[in-house]
């Protein structure tokens, strides 16, 4: 049997706003197996980088349990989620999310240095060598495209080899033929190392590149099946 990777069992989210609580997350139960792709899909507003953000611990569930890799992460401290996130997980945000005063290749250098790598600079330039950007490491973000920015964000995410990948509308900012490239590079990445990648989108072409779809809608869970190939 392949191995659970990240299971959720009744997981609710509630956040505070101007007019009160939100239920974002209503009673999730899933499983996502080792090695997988599964397309999460569902309008703005469905939940999907709520699902996401709780996956990758950087949104704690007010209610239920969610396990990764064996371990509870609603039980951890911050410190303790931050270091596994850096050890097994890879996130890519639709704004990229790169530090503007630092160049590509120290913004995929970081998670190698915070976990002491002694050749970090060298080994971040070859994995931009892979994303394509090997002529541009020691580009700000502010000189790169939109494309670019994205292929830096994926070298960062993939740096540390992640048992998990998680990538939230990662083609949102983009044309058609940059967005086409990059989960080109994101799917390769994946088969290449073997994570189980978990994809936020609202485009089903997308989504079908997966093994799996999930649609969710109004924070439930609203159906799931094979994606159609």
């Amino acid at each position: 049997m392949t191995e659970t990777i990240i299971g959720l069992k009744d997981v609710n989210l509630s956040l505070k706003s101007n007019a009160g609580s939100v239920h974002i997350l209503k009673d999730i139960k899933l499983d996502f197996k080792a090695g997988e792709t599964v397309g999460l899909t569902g309008p703005s507003g469905s939940g999907k980088s709520s699902l996401l953000m709780v996956m990758g611990g950087l949104e704690r569930a007010s209610s239920g349990s969610i396990s990764a890799l064996g371990r509870d992460l609603s039980a951890m401290s911050e410190d303790a989620l931050a270091r596994f996130r850096r050890s097994h997980m890879g996130i890519v945000f639709q704004s990229f999310h790169l530090i503007s005063t630092m160049t590509a290749v120290e913004n995929v250098a970081i998670p190698l240095e915070l976990a002491g790598e002694k050749h970090a600079m060298r080994t971040a330039r070859d994995e931009l060598a892979t994303v394509g950007l090997g002529d541009r490491a020691d580009h700000y973000p502010a000189q790169l495209s939109g494309g670019e920015q994205q292929r830096v964000a994926l070298a960062r995410a993939s740096i540390m080899r992640p048992d998990i990948l998680l990538a939230d509308e990662p083609t949102g900012n983009l044309d058609g033929e940059n967005g086409r490239a990059i989960m080109d590079i994101l799917f390769g990445l994946r088969e290449e190392y073997g994570s189980t990648l978990i994809l936020g989108t609202h485009d089903p072409i997308l989504a079908n590149r997966c093994d799996r779809v999930i649609a969710l809608a109004d924070g439930r869970l609203l159906h799931e099946q094979k994606a159609v190939a």
